[in-house]
C-alpha cells in the first residue's frame, strides 16, 4: 500500500511524499522496512527530519459511554538533515523495530479486524505536516499461532477482535492499549462459558498469556468473569492442544491464576523482569470498569479441528472488515484535513 500527500502546510509547489511499506505482514517484535520518496517542490526545501508514526484503533471506556480513536503507539526519526532541491526525487530506506506487544492483524491472510497504520511526518523548515495513513498488516508469532491453531482445534471458534485502552493489572503490560480477542465456547465447554477473551502479552523472552472467561451461571451460582495468566517461551515445542485444554479446564475450575509454563526445563521466560506471581482475579482487576463487546465481526465462526482461522472472514463478514478499515482511514485523513 501506498499513500501520497501533498504537504499543505507548505503550500502549493511544496514536496511530496510516498511511503512504501515493504510486502508482507510483519510480525510483533521483528522489523518494520519500505521505502520514503520525496519530490521536490517549485524551490528548495531543508528536509528537518522525517518521521513514521504507528497508529491503532483503539476503544475507551468512559463515564458518558464508549468512543475510539487512533492512539500514536511508536515514532520513529527514519532520516532528514538534508535539502531537497527543486524538483529532485530521493528515496530514503527505513528499518525499524516493532513492539513486541504490537497487535495481530490477520491470521493465515484474513484480517481480524484490527486496525493499524503507518503516518509518515515530514519537517520541512520549521512546519510539519502529516501523511495519510497507509495499513499496517501485523501476524502472529509462531507461539501465538500455536496457541490459536489449538484453540480452533478444541472448537473454540472466532468472534471478533479489538483493542481496548487501559493496563491489565499484574501483567508487564507496555503499551497503553491492549488487543482482547473473543471467542465462541467450544462444544464441551458450552455448558460452562458465555464467551473466552484473549490477550498475548509478548515481550524479548516469551509470551504472557491471558485468558478471561465469561462463565454461565449454574444452579446455585450467578454468572462472572474469571482471569487466569500463563507464560510460554519463545521457543516452547509443546502438545498444544493439550497444553491449551488444561489452561481452559483450570480456568473453568477457579484454580491458580497465573501459572509459569516451564516446558523442558526452561524455567521462567520472565525471571528478573518484575513479573509477580497474582492471586486469582475478578474482572474489574482487568479491566477496571464496564466492559465491552468488540464491533464489526459479529459472526461466530466454528473454526474446527482445520483450526481458528478457517472461515474466520468469508462473505459478508470480509466485507464488513474491510469497510470498517477504510472508513477508519477516511476518517483519520479528514481529520487532519480540519487541522
Amino acid at each position: 500500500m501506498v499513500f501520497k500527500r501533498l504537504l499543505g502546510s507548505l503550500g502549493v509547489g511544496g514536496p511530496t511524499v510516498d511511503t512504501v511499506l515493504d510486502p508482507g505482514a510483519a510480525l510483533p517484535g521483528g522489523a518494520l522496512s519500505g521505502q520514503v520518496h520525496l519530490r521536490g517542490g517549485n524551490a528548495d526545501f531543508d528536509i528537518d527530519h522525517i518521521t513514521v508514526e504507528l497508529v491503532a484503533r483503539v476503544e475507551a471506556e468512559h463515564e458518558d459511554g464508549e468512543s475510539e480513536g487512533g492512539v500514536v503507539f511508536e515514532r520513529f526519526t527514519v532520516g532528514g538533515g538534508f535539502r531537497l532541491g527543486e524538483g529532485e526525487h530521493r528515496s530514503v530506506p527505513f528499518r525499524v523495530g516493532l513492539p513486541w506487544e504490537s497487535p495481530v492483524t490477520e491470521l493465515y491472510g484474513q484480517p481480524l479486524g484490527i486496525v493499524l497504520g503507518v503516518r509518515t511526518e515530514l519537517a520541512v523548515a520549521g512546519a510539519k505536516d502529516k501523511g495519510d495513513l497507509d495499513p499496517l498488516a501485523i501476524g502472529p508469532l509462531p507461539v501465538q499461532e500455536a496457541i490459536l491453531e489449538a484453540l480452533g482445534q478444541l472448537g473454540f471458534g472466532f468472534r471478533s477482535a479489538d483493542l481496548e485502552l487501559g493496563h491489565i493489572g499484574g501483567t508487564g503490560q507496555q503499551l497503553p492499549f491492549y488487543q482482547e480477542i473473543e471467542l465462541t465456547p467450544a462444544p464441551q465447554y458450552a455448558h460452562r462459558l458465555n464467551e473466552l477473551e484473549l490477550t498475548f502479552l509478548a515481550g524479548p523472552a516469551g509470551l504472557e498469556v491471558v485468558l478471561e472467561a465469561d462463565k454461565r451461571a449454574g444452579l446455585f451460582t450467578s454468572g462472572h468473569d474469571a482471569l487466569t495468566r500463563f507464560t510460554v517461551p519463545h521457543d516452547a515445542t509443546e502438545d498444544w492442544n493439550t497444553l491449551v485444554d488444561g489452561w481452559i479446564r483450570q480456568l473453568v475450575e477457579h484454580r491458580g491464576s497465573y501459572a509459569t509454563h516451564a516446558p523442558d526445563g526452561h524455567g521462567d521466560p520472565y525471571a528478573g523482569h518484575g513479573h509477580g506471581h497474582g492471586g486469582h482475579h475478578g474482572h474489574d482487576d482487568h479491566h477496571g470498569s464496564h466492559h465491552r463487546s468488540g464491533p464489526g465481526m459479529g459472526t461466530a465462526v466454528a473454526a474446527g479441528a482445520a483450526g481458528l482461522a478457517v472461515g474466520v472472514v468469508g462473505g459478508m463478514v470480509a466485507a464488513e472488515v474491510v469497510d470498517e478499515v477504510g472508513d477508519f482511514f477516511e476518517d483519520e485523513d479528514e481529520g487532519e484535513g480540519e487541522d
